[in-house]
């Protein structure tokens, strides 16, 4: 991971690497262009070599491409970011370790934005492995980053219960029915972040990040619509499309897949100057993706012409 500690050497070496590999792919897609345009066939190896020189490139020499927000990404950012100060968020981690790579980075950029805004957040899952989950964020963005910030002042984990839809009937009227302490044994009535909060129907916000069962669904259909409280989501790229009607009437808004945690991300970089140099997974992981694909593109076009030239040679004769 680049960022403002790694050594100038370092630097240079993977900004020269990077140079490289891009001039060799596009010196590649130029002679394959001229050798479509004579009508020379190429062969299918050289095909794979460029899929793998796309793909490797960016993760040997990590490669970031600009994301913009798309309407359904930049709904949530907004919403994080008009509430006021101390507004109360639940992040629920409703996966595990199999849908990390998606969502995890979904889940550490909403705990620095909730954080740098100022907002009280408890955490909670209703997977048992969500809370092995929140464990990475609490060691790799909140103790970090976030040192400032105080367990129960700022933030609390509630951690796990066992019930799935049955844990969300009764804190959409209770909280302190279904979860009497935080992970630490800290009585509920001790804890200052539920000042104010006896049920889901006093949040300002819910976020479940995951895509399994239980999840989103669960928590619009048992929390979202009965309590009328906003809901948003992250979840993995192959949920993503079965989540698009809930839009923007039942869903303020969703991530889906790298694609989406690589558009917060870079929302999140561009509007805060401290995050430039925090981990940023899914914008890397976005690279060898965006590559991969302007090769494939680059191919559909010269296959086109070569079947164009192809077509022409045999009306001469």
């Amino acid at each position: 991971m680049m960022n403002a500690f790694t050594p100038p050497l370092a630097l240079a070496l993977v900004d020269i690497g990077r140079i490289i590999s891009l001039t060799l792919i596009a010196a590649g897609l130029l002679w394959l262009f001229i050798r479509a345009i004579k009508l020379k066939e190429v062969e299918r190896r050289v095909i794979f070599l460029f899929i793998f020189i796309s793909v490797a490139a960016p993760i040997l020499f990590p490669t970031v491409f600009k994301e913009k927000a798309t309407p359904v990404v930049k709904a949530v950012f907004d919403k994080i970011e008009s509430l006021p100060p101390g507004s109360k968020v639940l992040l629920s981690y409703d996966f595990d370790p199999a849908m990390a790579p998606e969502v995890q980075p979904m889940a550490d950029a909403f705990s620095r934005h909730c954080l740098v805004k100022g907002h009280k957040i408890i955490y909670m899952c209703l997977f048992a492995t969500g809370q092995g989950q929140f464990t990475r964020t609490m060691e790799n963005v909140i103790r970090p980053e976030f040192p400032e910030k105080i367990d129960g002042v700022d933030y609390v984990n509630i951690g796990y219960k066992a019930g799935n839809e049955g844990v969300l009937n009764v804190i959409i009227s209770d909280f302190k029915k279904m979860f009497p302490t935080d992970v630490n044994a800290v009585p509920y009535d001790s804890i200052e972040v539920f000042k104010g909060i006896r049920s889901c129907k006093d949040l300002d916000l819910i976020i479940s990040i995951g895509g399994g069962r239980p999840g989103i669904k669960e928590w619009v259909l048992f929390v979202g619509d009965p309590g009328d409280v906003p809901i948003a989501t992250g979840v993995a790229a192959v949920v993503a499309p079965q989540l698009y009607p809930y839009y923007p009437k039942q869903l303020l808004g969703l991530l889906g897949g790298v694609k989406g945690a690589a558009e917060y991300e870079s929302e999140l970089v561009a509007h805060y100057s401290r995050f430039k140099d925090s981990p940023t997974p899914a914008l890397l992981m976005m690279g060898p993706q965006t590559l991969a694909h302007i090769v494939i593109m680059a191919f559909i076009i010269i296959g086109n012409v070569l079947f164009i030239q192809g077509r022409r040679k045999e009306g001469k004769r």
